[in-house]
């Protein structure tokens, strides 16, 4: 259980990492100013609570004993990063906002760095291949 926790949180540091690296250069390129809607310390606890709650799922596998469900509830995160992306790009911005049609291109990839973190170190910490 330990280890699954800190697979959570060594996914959300590198989910986060990624989340600024991105937003900096989004606002630097496109020079849009979406920090007062989305800010770094947002990114960083969206990013690690998302992980966070994929390693409670698997927690929660491990306690019921139904780690053979672990291909589902990888499929399950996917559908549930995918719906998530539904607040940000029906979200209206008010008018003072410089260039508001760029706002979902800019939090969307963010909604999928989490799984993709997670899944991406997973093999450093299962010593079997699933």
């Amino acid at each position: 259980m330990k280890k699954i926790f800190i697979h959570g949180i060594v996914a959300g540091i590198l989910s986060a990492i990624a989340g600024v690296i991105y937003f900096t250069i989004y606002q630097n390129t496109l020079e849009t100013a979406f920090g007062k809607i989305v800010n770094i310390p947002s990114i960083i606890g969206g990013s690690v609570l998302g992980s966070m709650l994929i390693a409670c799922g698997y927690v929660l596998l491990q306690r019921m004993n139904k780690i053979k469900l672990a291909g589902w509830y990888q499929v399950l995160i996917s559908v549930v990063s995918f719906a998530t992306i539904i607040g940000p790009i029906s979200m209206s911005l008010p008018l003072s906002v410089k260039s508001p049609e760029l706002f979902p291109d800019l939090v969307v990839p963010m909604h999928f760095f989490p799984s993709l973190a997670y899944f991406t170190i997973s093999p450093f910490f299962n010593k079997q291949i699933q």
